[in-house]
């Protein structure tokens, strides 16, 4: 639950504060954002689950922001873009993953009355 609060709340955020994003670093606010989604869908899966463990929630949603951002920066100083199409690629992937088993999760204990 307290993932989806959290994002919850920073979307609310974002949708109030309204900040401007400069053109040169749209790039790491996206791939960011795809990191810390995945590291809150990660945290979904692991609560329905029953496994979630919020020291390792914490932890995997600011190292996986911060690596994503790093790559980004390290495809740009060395002037390789598919580095930035790896982390969109590697994330969305996860992303996409952990999607599939929340749904497969919810329809089990829903429509299939299996825990």
């Amino acid at each position: 639950m307290l993932p989806l609060i959290g994002l919850l709340i920073g979307v609310a955020l974002g949708l109030i504060l309204k900040i401007p994003v400069p053109p040169s670093y749209a790039k790491y606010l996206g791939v960011a954002t795809l990191a810390a989604l995945d590291s809150a869908f990660g945290g979904i899966r692991a609560s329905l689950e029953k496994e979630f463990n919020d020291k390792l929630f914490i932890s995997g949603f600011f190292s996986n922001t911060i690596l994503a951002a790093f790559i980004v920066y390290m495809g740009d100083r060395l002037g390789v873009e598919p580095l930035y199409y790896a982390a969109i690629v590697a994330f969305g992937v996860r992303l996409f993953q952990n999607i599939a088993v929340i749904r497969r999760i919810i329809f089990e204990r829903k429509y299939w009355g299996q825990e």
